[in-house]
């Protein structure tokens, strides 16, 4: 699992790259927290070469919502493939972001 994060003037982009199982959750979470400090603007979780996602790794996400909704900012997910659109939409995650 590798993240990029790429600062910008408007937003902040995560790039979500392979498997965000449990054990990835645990390796990468420092790096997708830390977007918490970002998060008064917009947030974007590029999903495009992101193959799965468990819990661990939904409860990232919602850690990066709960702290921009604390800071009045966005968080957008972008790029969903079919199989991780389905977990957000069996999960109710589809709800909680705004999806592009």
């Amino acid at each position: 699992m590798e993240v990029k994060i790429e600062r910008g003037n408007a937003e902040v982009t995560a790039f979500l790259i392979g498997r965000l199982d449990t054990p990835a959750s645990l390796e990468v979470a420092p790096k997708i927290n830390s977007l918490a400090d970002d998060a008064g603007g917009t947030v974007v979780l590029d999903c495009k070469e992101l193959d799965y996602i468990s819990s661990s790794g939904l409860r990232l996400f919602l850690t990066v919502r709960k702290a921009a909704a604390a800071k009045g900012g966005r968080v957008i997910v972008r790029g969903m493939n079919p199989d991780i659109r389905n977990v957000f939409m069996m999960t109710g995650f589809l709800n909680l972001f705004e999806i592009q």
